[in-house]
């Protein structure tokens, strides 16, 4: 007997042996069989989807759960464009804290709102003697108030006020960390956020580094929230390079630094798994800290590395030697050559096909660094929501030439590089549908287009968001395609991505999803 037959719908299996069903039976959270396979057989429980679409369940293949739950209680100013208002915010804020000398966080900082920096003379005016740490969007910079900048080590370099990157993280750096049950909560918080678009399996971008990470202990954090019931999907953990340390391991290993115990890529169950090694290059579009090979339109510099090239070529050459996985951030193309090189380098030193190596972002890809990409079998993590959201900005600091360039779609898949789709929660809206309907028309909420000659069909940007998406986590045994023998993992949808008007696709409702052959929001039968 099955457990549960979901009946009356069209699903879209992304399995080319099976493309298209109407019954799908379900036995112990796994796929048994699909339409005549099951049609027949007694069912504990039989559920009408009255014509609904079903989908594998989409697949974010890089988020910030911990950051974007936080983001969520966080006091912000968003949508402000005055100083004055966002120096009202910061006041409110600062008042309700309470004893002084405590750390007052703000969400929601971007720039080019303002049309410019906030400066922390200005913070100071409504600080009230506590400290004020004012996160940028991107996650690659802050602002923070002269009480903070009186902390930091001589010489850390910022711009009245304004820090990044690893001047950013050593701000973060003066604050004790999160305790494990906050981050529980803020975990499963943006959790439930991703669930409710579908999402029902995703990658956290990198825990316990500088930049990103809130605790020393940060993936404990995540097995307390899949213990105490709050982590409603599957998860897998990158571990920043940050927390790799020198081994004397055996010669013949060729390890030279690794995590303790050498812990790698692979490690966990399906609900909670250790993923890729992150390592950072550079920094974001949106704070001008990403690397480029030549200037931003307007201004007189082209972004930062995050450390010497040499240093990071052979952080990315270690990583690969002691077995990792590596999901390389590069936004910028001068990044990734640095991206590119380290990693031909390690293949040639120890040659791993299988390693599925990934470059997070690949925002701003030349067409001589395409075949390279192919060559070394690395995948391109995009987020088209960027584009979707901040398109008309990130057009006007590339220019005419390099536009096209932007998070590229086409242009990878006919190269034969793997197109993993994703958000970069909480930096833009995480929606898999929005980004979906971008990857298709590829144009911004003004209507612009950007690059329009990267734009792919609806079927191709779903597979981004399924079994690509499996494939970069090495899932494709477990997910990413209704196939039996897979996890019943699925997303209803209200209508079929394929059969309406482009510009519709990222209103469509998400009806429900299941995990594990369950519907979100019911226990086990």
């Amino acid at each position: 007997m099955l457990c549960t037959r979901l009946t009356n719908a069209r699903f879209l299996t992304m399995d080319p042996d099976h493309p298209v069903a109407h019954d799908l039976g379900i036995w112990r959270g796994r796929i048994v069989g699909l339409d005549e396979a099951v049609t027949s057989l007694p069912a504990h429980e039989v559920i009408d989807l009255q014509g609904a679409t079903v989908l594998p369940g989409f697949i974010d293949a890089h988020v910030h759960l911990a950051w974007t739950g936080f983001k969520e209680k966080t006091p912000s100013i968003a949508g402000r464009t005055g100083i004055d208002e966002v120096l009202a915010v910061v006041e409110e804020a600062v008042t309700r804290k309470g004893s002084p000398g405590a750390w007052v966080s703000i969400a929601g900082y971007d720039q080019r709102a303002l049309g410019r920096h906030l400066t922390a003379a200005e913070l100071d005016t409504v600080s009230h003697g506590h400290k004020v740490f004012m996160l940028h969007d991107s996650g690659h910079g802050c602002v923070v108030n002269t009480a903070v900048l009186d902390l930091l080590p001589a010489g850390t370099p910022h711009d009245s006020g304004f820090l990044a990157e690893g001047a950013m993280g050593a701000a973060r750096a003066l604050r004790l960390p999160y305790s494990q049950d906050e981050l529980a909560q803020a975990i499963g918080r943006a959790a439930r956020t991703c669930l409710a678009e579908g999402v029902t399996a995703c990658a956290e971008a990198g825990i316990g580094g500088t930049l990103f990470g809130h605790s020393p202990v940060e993936l404990g954090a995540y097995q307390l929230a899949s213990e105490k019931g709050l982590l409603p999907l599957r998860v897998q953990l990158m571990v920043s390079a940050d927390r790799l340390r020198p081994v004397a391991a055996h010669e013949a290993d060729g390890i030279p630094r690794a995590l303790d115990l050498g812990l790698r890529t692979g490690f966990g169950g399906d609900r909670l798994s250790v993923g890729a090694l992150k390592i950072y290059t550079d920094g974001g579009m949106m704070a001008r800290t990403a690397a480029l090979g030549s200037p931003y339109e307007g201004l007189d510099h082209s972004g930062q590395l995050q450390d010497d090239p040499d240093v990071l070529a052979d952080t990315i050459v270690d990583g690969h030697l002691a077995g990792w996985q590596l999901a390389v951030h590069a936004i910028g193309d001068r990044a990734a050559d640095v991206a590119l090189d380290a990693l031909e380098r390690a293949q040639r030193l120890r040659p791993r096909p299988g390693a599925r190596h990934r470059v997070e972002h690949a925002g701003l890809i030349r067409p001589d660094q395409l075949p390279r990409f192919a060559r070394l079998g690395v995948s391109a993590v995009v987020q088209p929501n960027f584009l979707r959201y901040f398109g008309d900005d990130y057009a006007a600091i590339m220019g005419e030439e390099r536009a096209p360039w932007l998070y590229r779609g086409r242009a990878f898949l006919d190269h034969g590089i793997t197109l993993v789709g994703s958000s970069d929660r909480p930096v833009t809206d995480g929606s898999p549908l929005r980004a979906i309907q971008f990857m298709v028309e590829r144009a911004s909420e003004s209507g612009r287009l950007i690059g329009p000659d990267e734009g792919i069909t609806v079927d191709e940007a779903l597979r981004a968001y399924t079994v690509a998406g499996a494939f970069a986590c090495h899932w494709e045994d477990s997910l990413g395609s209704l196939t039996p023998g897979k996890l019943a993992d699925l997303v209803v949808l209200g209508d079929d991505p394929r059969r309406i008007d482009m510009s519709r696709i990222g209103d469509i409702e998400v009806v429900t999803t299941y995990v594990d052959g369950r519907e979100s929001g019911k226990s086990a039968s």
